[in-house]
């Protein structure tokens, strides 16, 4: 059983509920070991703000995990963020959250991608194979730009994109092959399993995790880290056993700390 949860969100992100002590007391009871928080981080110009924090909240939000540290001793409390990569933002992720604010670690996770001079979301708006392609260009850019501990849900593509085809198959063995010649794990997130099912033309389906993806990633030899992606307290550990019993299923390398052994970079 996996006793770590990388992944936590609070009320900050104004699409969770609770806050750090309240996932802290839920993990207690629930027998984690380690608890990393990494809500929705903020950006400089205030972009994607309805489903993140805010600037103004960054301090109390550390101060919330510094505070949780002397209230639950027994519970080792790690401090991170989730980011969209924003190349223009990379020193101030960089100085800012890793520096000034003394966090430990940054997520890396894709709600939107690059393309044709704008961001394209990756939920409403379905995807096609060049949107597919600038997609697993921008992951592959995130991964290798040194500042993520691991990528978070990064089969989410298949709520826009939803048949396994070959298309499918060629750009998630692109990041696979990628993450793995860095060392850089990939989330089997569990929300995913909590959320409504998709209906694809190959049936109904959880949007995530996509479990071709995950067998692909046995075959290119990509390491995974289990994740509940909790948004309420009550799920600081939900589904992390049927993700684990994914990534058991393929035989998939599980990272229980990334924070052990830092990736490479090219």
């Amino acid at each position: 059983m996996i006793r770590a949860n990388w992944h936590t969100h609070t009320y900050r992100c104004k699409h969770a509920t609770g806050d750090v002590e309240d996932y802290c007391r839920e993990a207690v009871l629930r027998g984690l070991d380690v608890l990393g928080f990494s809500d929705h981080a903020p950006l400089p110009d205030g972009r994607w703000k309805n489903v993140r924090m805010e600037m103004t909240d960054l301090a109390g939000y550390c101060a919330a995990v510094v505070e949780a540290r002397a209230c639950f001793p027994g519970l080792d409390i790690r401090s991170g963020l989730e980011c969209e990569y924003v190349p223009e933002f990379a020193t101030f992720y960089q100085e800012v959250f890793l520096g000034e604010q003394g966090l430990e670690y940054l997520v890396g996770g894709a709600h939107w991608y690059p393309f044709e001079g704008g961001w394209a979301p990756l939920y409403g708006v379905p995807m096609d194979g060049p949107r597919l392609r600038a997609y697993t260009e921008y992951l592959i850019r995130s991964m290798t730009c040194g500042l993520f501990a691991f990528i978070a849900h990064p089969d989410l593509f298949g709520n826009a994109y939803p048949v396994w085809d070959h298309e499918a198959q060629a750009c998630s063995r692109a990041m696979l092959c990628a993450a793995a010649d860095l060392g850089l794990p990939l989330e089997i997130n569990a929300y995913g399993l909590r959320k409504p099912m998709l209906e694809t033309p190959d049936g109904p389906r959880h949007r995530y995790p996509w479990l071709p993806f995950w067998e692909l990633a046995a075959e290119c030899g990509a390491s995974a880290i289990i994740s509940s992606d909790a948004h309420e307290p009550e799920d600081v550990t939900a589904d992390m056993a049927a993700a684990e019993d994914i990534a058991r299923r393929f035989g998939l390398t599980v990272i229980t700390d990334p924070l052990a052994q830092p990736a490479r970079t090219h």
